[in-house]
């Protein structure tokens, strides 16, 4: 189901040592996880293992950082880039947290971060299919390992479920008018790649300001592609099983409908107190730096 660090493979491509993703709002997560000296940590999310490495430096050599991630390829990448040896790499989405623990003898950790976000390499990565910016496959799985390609829910889905899902994940008013389009197209033409789809959607949506228009499609898909709101659910579940007493829970979301469920998630007294009324933001200069931060929220709570 999952694989441990010792289970995975090194492969010797320097390429993957180079990244260029920025990890968001880095001096809120250490304040508001407040790692210490010896303290057991899971980063649930490692992407290109920014906060990672920033966490492993405060919990010190007699801490230990558990880090996951359902890419295999970013714990690859990861892993070369980081040899603190306290950390433990492991393949698995962060909805399989609790089964990792168990697997690894911990009962409950210290504290936990997930950072929601897409990480840029990913995005930068042409045959994952994810940005419209660039021509690939219409794949957008994150963990290529499992599940379908976004080309197969455009293959398959009707009419009406096509516009449900992108109405839904990616809040997108044009979307029946989307889906009408999907359908006519692909009695004709396979929607197989990015630019299949980015230019169908393009040219049933006006454009407004700076955003693409097939933003808010293909953020839908990569949502229903990778089962990221049910993800979500789980581990918003599980989490308080897998935190001690007065232990934190940081989750940085970067959309609405991710925010909405932590915001009421954090609500239930039974399981947290919130630590941050209102989601905490990138400040101006954060934001200059790393556009991506703009629309990145923070929140916080301590488990009861």
């Amino acid at each position: 189901m999952f694989a441990l660090d010792r289970d995975l493979p090194i492969t010797d491509n320097s390429e993957t040592l180079a990244t260029k993703h920025a990890s968001v709002l880095p001096a809120e997560v250490l304040h508001w996880l407040d790692p210490q000296p010896g303290q057991i940590i899971v980063d649930a999310t490692l992407g290109a293992g920014g906060h990672t490495r920033l966490i492993a430096e405060k919990i010190g050599p007699t801490g230990k950082m558990i880090s996951l991630d359902c890419d295999p390829f970013m714990i690859e990448t990861a892993k070369k880039r980081l040899t603190n040896p306290n950390i433990t790499f492991v393949h698995a989405s962060f909805d399989q947290l609790r089964q990792v623990l168990d697997e690894l003898n911990i009962p409950a950790v210290d504290g936990i971060l997930a950072d929601l976000g897409i990480c840029s390499d990913q995005l930068d990565d042409s045959a994952r299919g994810l940005s419209f910016q660039r021509e690939g496959p219409l794949d957008m799985r994150l963990d290529p390992t499992r599940g379908m390609p976004a080309s197969a829910l455009v293959a398959q889905l009707d009419e009406r479920s096509l516009a449900d899902l992108i109405f839904q994940l990616g809040e997108e008013r044009f979307s029946r008018r989307i889906a009408k389009a999907i359908v006519l197209e692909r009695k004709i033409n396979s929607i197989r790649t990015t630019t299949d789809l980015a230019e169908l959607v393009r040219r049933c949506v006006p454009r407004s300001g700076k955003i693409d228009p097939a933003t808010r499609t293909f953020q839908a898909f990569r949502i229903a592609v990778n089962c990221e709101m049910e993800s979500l659910d789980s581990f918003l579940q599980l989490a308080p099983y897998c935190l001690k007493t007065e232990g934190r829970l940081v989750i940085i979301s970067f959309h609405s409908l991710e925010d909405r469920k932590v915001k009421a998630a954090f609500k239930d007294t039974s399981r947290y107190l919130a630590l941050t009324r209102k989601p905490v933001q990138a400040g101006e200069e954060e934001e200059n730096r790393n556009a991506r931060s703009r629309s990145a929220k923070l929140r916080a709570a301590k488990k009861v």
